[in-house]
């Protein structure tokens, strides 16, 4: 089984490199990797094109910056596995438990998997007491609306067989494509697995993103593509 690992990158000097080093040492055998870059402008965009496109991973290249969403929605319309896992250009998410992720969808009991940050006896870096409040309440009222009981709705970690989100037509440009696969996939009826994950976090100061207007565009959307979709 061929295994698509699709990443959006948007600024990752730091980190884009190692992460990619990671995902070839994972235990995962046949697999390939696309890199969506999304216009970064701190130098990742030229490390690309020096020494990771065409050795270390496929590139695609956003000429405008649109959003983790769209580089998502470009890197899944280039996928050709039987299975496509979504993976951050951080390091807040291990590679090497690609094979935790993907296996319900393997054994043909799953045609979507969500890897939990919160279900897991892993380790989990302890950080944002907030965030994690935040994390909850959307989750929750996520689920209130597909009558999912998902523990970690807004998780990286998301396995699907490509065909469930080829079919998809993600229209989210932001982090808002979270809720909105959710609320696809749930009305889709598709085979929805959780499984434990670690999770190693990282501070502002060390370049994570997602704010609190991504948090409000979330409740937006678990409304939007719930209610008037």
């Amino acid at each position: 089984m061929k295994l698509s690992i699709v990443v959006p990158c948007f600024n990752e000097l730091k980190t884009i490199e190692r992460l990619l080093e990671a995902v070839h040492a994972s235990p995962y055998a046949d697999k390939e990797v696309l890199v969506v870059d999304d216009c970064s402008t701190d130098g990742t965009r030229e490390l690309l094109r020096e020494k990771i496109d065409g050795k270390l991973a496929h590139v695609i290249y956003h000429d405008i910056n649109r959003g983790k969403g769209a580089a998502l929605r470009t890197g899944f319309a280039r996928a050709t596995g039987d299975v496509v896992i979504v993976q951050d250009a951080d390091l807040e998410y291990d590679p090497q438990e690609y094979a935790k992720v993907v296996d319900p969808i393997a054994r043909g009991i799953a045609d979507v998997v969500y890897g939990s940050r919160f279900i897991s006896d892993r380790p989990h870096r302890v950080l944002y007491f907030w965030h994690r409040v935040g994390n909850g309440f959307l989750t929750l009222l996520s689920n209130m609306f597909t009558n999912l009981n998902l523990t970690d709705m807004e998780t990286c970690y998301k396995a699907f067989r490509r065909e469930i989100i080829q079919s998809i037509k993600i229209e989210e440009d932001r982090f808002g494509f979270e809720p909105e696969v959710t609320a696809k996939v749930s009305k889709m009826g598709c085979r929805i697995y959780e499984v434990g994950i670690s999770y190693y976090g990282r501070t502002y100061e060390e370049g994570k993103k997602i704010g609190w207007k991504d948090g409000v565009r979330a409740i937006w959307c678990i409304v939007k593509y719930n209610v008037f979709r």
